[in-house]
Formats: C-alpha cells, sequence, structure tokens
C-alpha cells in the first residue's frame, strides 16, 4: 500500500554500495583463457584453472593489476603499496573451486571519493572505503526444475567498489552509480557494458527515523544493471521498509533480489558475515608489491576524466543536459573536445548540441563503443561549422548534414554532399532580391503584405515562406527577410 507523504517524510533513508567492474583484460585474472566473453558459446572461454582441476596454480594477471591502479586515480584513492589475496569460501554451482579468491583484508586501492553531480547542479560526496580485486563467478541459468552453468565468466578479474553509507535518496544513489560507471570507462578500466554484466550494482539501504543515532537493519539489492533499477530499487525498498516498521514489525537484514517485471524485492537469502565464509590467505599467490614510483607510472597513463570534461566544456554556454548527453559516450565527448581546441568555443558549441538534439545518448543498459563514423570526422564537423558560419546552410540543414557526417564514413565529403544535394543556400543578395521582387509583384500575396505594412509581423513568415518555395529551398532565410523588409 502507499503510505502517506507526512509518513515517509518521518524516516531517512542510507544507502550505501557496492560495485562490482569487470576489467577489460584479454585474459582472465588466473588463467589465460579469454576474458571477453561477450556473445561467444557457453564454456568456451574456459581453462583447467577456471574448472579448479587438482593440480592447476593461478598466475596473477599484471595488466589487472595495472586496471586496479588506473581505478584507483578514478576514484582519488590511495593505492597499497602491500596488497594481498585471501580465499572465500562458500559452495555454489557457479564456484568450481569451492572458493572465490579475492581481497578480504589487505586490497589494492584504498579510501578515495567520487563526487556525483546532481540535476539541480550540487552534487554528492560519496566516500569509497576499499576496491578490492577478485576472481568472479560463473553464471547459472534457471529453466524451471534445472539449471545450466556457464562458466566463461569465472575468473573474470573485477574490482568490487565499497562506499560508505554517504547517499540518503535514490536521485543520489542513481547519480554516484552513474558518475562511477562513466569513471571506469573513461579511464580505460572497463568495457561499461551494463547489459553484458561489465558492471554490476549491490545497493544496501536502510531506514530510519529521523534524527535516529542508530542506522536500521539493511537489506541489499543484489545484481542492478541498470541505473533506473537502482532508482526504482531504492524507492521500493525505502517504502517497503517503512511499511515494516509502522506495523511494529522488523526489517530483516537480508540479501533481495529485484524483479524488474514486477517493479518488486523479492528475498533470497540471509545476509552472510564474514566468519560465514571462512576467509584465509591464500596459499598460493604471493603479496602484490608495488612501489610509489611504479603507481604514478601506471596512473600517467589515464586519459581526462568526465570532471576535467565538465570544467573544459564550461566555456561552451550550453544546458547541463547537453554536457550530459556528451559525457553518455567517451567517443562523443572526445570530438567535441577535439573541435574545441581546434577551432574554439562556438565550433565546439554547435557540434555538442549537434549531438545532444541529433544522436541519441546510448541506452543505459549498453555501453557499446560506437563505430568511429558514429562519431564522426573532425574536419568534416570543422566544416560544416564553416558553412553555417559563412550562411552557406541552414540551421534545420546543418543538423541534418551532421547526421550523414556520423553515419556515412570517413570518406564523407560534407561540402560535396551538401552542393550535390542542393542544400547549400543562395546568399547573393542579387539573386534573391529578384526572387523577393516577384513574391512581392504577385497579387496573390497581396493581403500579406498589406498585413505586413499594418504592423502584423507574422504576415512576413508567409513571404519569406514564398521566397523559400520559389528558390527551391535554396535562398537565406534571413536575408530574404531583411530585403522583404527594406522593400515594405
Amino acid at each position: 500500500m502507499a503510505l502517506p507523504q507526512e509518513i515517509l517524510d518521518t524516516y531517512e533513508m542510507t544507502i550505501g554500495i557496492e560495485s562490482h567492474v569487470q576489467l577489460k583484460t584479454a585474459s582472465k585474472l588466473f588463467s589465460p583463457a579469454e576474458n571477453d566473453a561477450r556473445n561467444k558459446e557457453p564454456n568456451t572461454c574456459v581453462h583447467p584453472i577456471d574448472y579448479g582441476l587438482p593440480g592447476m596454480l593461478p598466475l596473477l594477471n599484471k595488466e589487472a593489476v595495472n586496471l586496479a591502479i588506473k581505478a584507483g586515480k578514478a576514484m582519488n584513492a590511495k593505492i597499497a603499496n602491500v596488497s594481498r589475496f585471501d580465499r572465500k569460501h562458500y559452495f555454489y554451482p557457479d564456484l568450481p573451486n569451492g572458493y572465490q579468491i579475492t581481497q578480504m583484508y589487505h586490497p589494492t586501492i584504498l579510501a578515495g571519493f567520487v563526487d556525483a553531480p546532481l540535476e539541480d547542479g550540487s552534487s554528492v560526496h560519496v566516500r569509497i572505503n576499499h576496491a578490492h580485486l577478485e576472481a568472479d563467478a560463473g553464471k547459472l541459468t534457471h529453466y524451471g526444475t534445472y539449471t545450466l552453468a556457464d562458466y566463461n565468466r569465472t575468473g573474470t578479474p573485477l574490482i568490487e567498489v565499497v562506499t560508505e553509507p554517504d547517499m540518503h535518496s535514490a536521485e543520489e544513489a542513481k547519480a554516484f552509480c552513474q558518475e562511477l560507471h562513466k569513471l571506469m570507462i573513461y579511464a580505460g578500466v572497463t568495457y561499461g557494458d551494463l547489459y553484458q554484466g561489465n558492471q554490476r550494482f549491490d545497493v544496501n539501504i536502510s531506514v530510519a527515523k529521523k534524527g535516529a543515532t542508530e542506522l536500521g537493519k539493511r537489506a541489499e539489492v543484489k545484481n542492478l544493471n541498470s541505473f533506473r533499477s537502482i532508482e526504482r530499487a531504492v524507492l521500493y525498498e525505502y517504502n517497503r521498509q517503512i511499511e515494516l516498521l509502522e506495523k511494529g514489525e522488523l526489517v530483516v537484514q537480508e540479501t533481495r533480489g529485484w524483479n524488474d517485471a514486477k517493479q518488486i524485492t523479492t528475498s533470497q537469502r540471509s545476509k552472510e558475515n564474514a566468519q560465514d565464509y571462512r576467509y584465509m590467505p591464500d596459499p598460493d599467490i604471493p603479496p602484490v608489491v608495488l612501489t610509489d614510483e611504479y603507481v604514478a607510472e601506471v596512473q600517467a597513463s589515464v586519459p581526462i576524466l568526465p570532471p576535467q570534461y565538465r570544467e573544459k566544456f564550461t566555456g561552451l554556454n550550453v544546458d547541463k543536459s547537453v554536457i550530459n548527453s556528451l559525457l553518455s559516450t567517451k567517443e562523443y565527448a572526445d570530438t567535441v573536445l577535439e573541435v574545441q581546441v581546434k577551432v574554439g568555443d562556438e565550433a565546439a558549441r554547435r557540434v555538442a548540441n549537434w549531438y545532444a538534439s541529433v544522436v541519441a545518448p546510448a541506452e543505459e543498459e549498453t555501453s557499446e563503443t560506437p563505430a568511429r563514423e558514429l562519431f564522426g570526422n573532425v574536419s568534416e564537423l570543422i566544416e560544416l561549422n564553416r558553412m553555417v558560419d559563412a550562411n552557406e546552410v541552414s540551421g534545420s540543414t546543418a543538423k541534418e548534414l551532421f547526421a550523414r557526417i556520423v553515419t556515412r564514413g570517413s570518406n564523407y565529403s560534407v561540402r560535396q554532399d551538401a552542393t550535390e544535394s542542393g542544400l547549400v543556400q543562395v546568399s547573393d543578395e542579387a539573386e534573391i532580391a529578384a526572387i523577393v521582387d516577384a513574391v512581392l509583384a504577385d497579387p496573390a500575396n497581396a493581403t500579406s503584405i498589406a498585413d505586413v505594412k499594418a504592423g502584423k509581423d507574422k504576415a512576413i513568415g508567409y513571404l519569406v515562406g514564398q521566397v523559400m518555395k520559389q528558390s527551391r529551398g535554396k535562398a537565406n532565410p534571413s536575408l530574404a527577410q531583411q530585403l522583404i523588409r527594406q522593400r515594405l
């Protein structure tokens, strides 16, 4: 049932998030098996190490450690000089070893923070407790009375980012997850394909009366893979837990799943504590020892990140929604930045607005990198800007040509296409003046002419339309309007 707002307002939610970020290495964390299993047949990206066969010894993937170091920079976190791997024991069919290799006590990434921008222009400051390296488990697919196991994902390297409970609304939780997702993609750490599970989010939420000195019992909603579901799951849990408390019942600490079809969370199992997993140091993997010099060398290769893009785009004077649209796909942001560096803010502003209005941002469930032709040849975007500045094409025609630039590949010439398609505006004053004179001399336009002379300014739009019609859309409408005004 829906609770009255006055009751909801007496409670405060507290949210902490754990995010599993799959690292885009060529091979797995401890085996040479192929790591990118997207669109692969089940159980084809595996190795005896992943199956946990007797005598198989893990070998740590150096590139996974490097990507963790880069992720640390993106989260403003310190990197541990010494980190260690542990075994987390539990039995489940997706875990062939009977334990997961992770970092319980000595993670590679230490405390940091992420500032996530909100819709109102403010931001939420979320502290990162730590992020640890671990090997992912496999995937189970349930069909009625039987279950199929796919071990392609087993052993995939990932970092698990663990925040402090610093979020207090669904909006803040969603904003943090969106920003962390961008940071990991821009840092080159992950493919970021949410649909394929490259990044997943576990949301821990509790409620308590406002002013309470202790947090309430938390429920953990597991494996959310879209920002929409994060927001809705938080709101559902907020209402569910408050309803229980208002009835005098207790909130149980447990793991819950999100049913997207029904838009509800459902209980899965009681929440385990650390002792339930019988953690122990992994005897087969030596400590990871990193010098400050090595960390600095790896982090120097991290490209600019979303906060720096926002700073650079400040001079574009565009709506915040345009910036968000650009940052949804790194290649769009890179293209606009390249235009900005080469020809300045005005051209970059146009390109930014074209992207926001013509090219829909990537769906949140998939962040596959678009092909180069889907974000445009910078030289052609600059040429289109020159054509706009010279009044060779109108604003609407420029959008049409932009769409062609970003879909027709690297050999496309915008000027040649505009010329051959008859899209170049006529800005020759004498040529347009002749058309204007013909339109004003036509008795069919006498009423509109009289309306303009009587001060009814809207009527001039009709006359401009007649000029455009006679010129087959090629006349510069601004010049046509100017000439009509002069004559009337």
